[in-house]
């Protein structure tokens, strides 16, 4: 019984040594904080490998106007974000202190009736 176990423990490692061997290329690891590269395309690095530097800096200079145009639509989009929450803060509920953490205006009831509300901490 032991040794069934065994061998088909080894048996296992074998097969799967054997099919991580037939792949040529290395497992790539992913990195969610490294920046992602871009590979050139194949003219990209015939012309590289003739003109040297100045290929180089001008797929520099390429990568950087796209990153320009990402940055300025980003830009874009914070700036109506930035509209629409001024937009919301002139609602009563965030303009007036009377709302103070409520959605809706508290009821002021007579002293004798008046509870504690959990989210303002007053009684009222």
């Amino acid at each position: 019984m032991l040794k069934s176990v065994f061998f088909t423990g080894l048996l296992f490692i074998l097969i799967h040594l054997s099919a991580s061997a037939q792949t040529n290329e290395p497992p790539k690891e992913e990195n969610s904080f490294a920046p992602a590269q871009e590979e050139p395309s194949p003219a990209q690095r015939k012309t590289m490998k003739k003109k040297g530097k100045k290929s180089r800096r001008a797929l520099f200079n390429k990568r950087m106007d796209k990153k320009i145009k990402e940055f300025d639509k980003r830009m874009a989009a914070n700036a109506r974000q930035d509209r629409k929450e001024a937009r919301l803060a002139l609602k009563p509920q965030y303009s007036d202190p009377s709302y103070f953490g409520h959605k809706r205006k508290p009821k002021k009831r007579p002293p004798g009736k008046r509870k504690f509300c959990k989210e303002c901490s007053l009684t009222h």
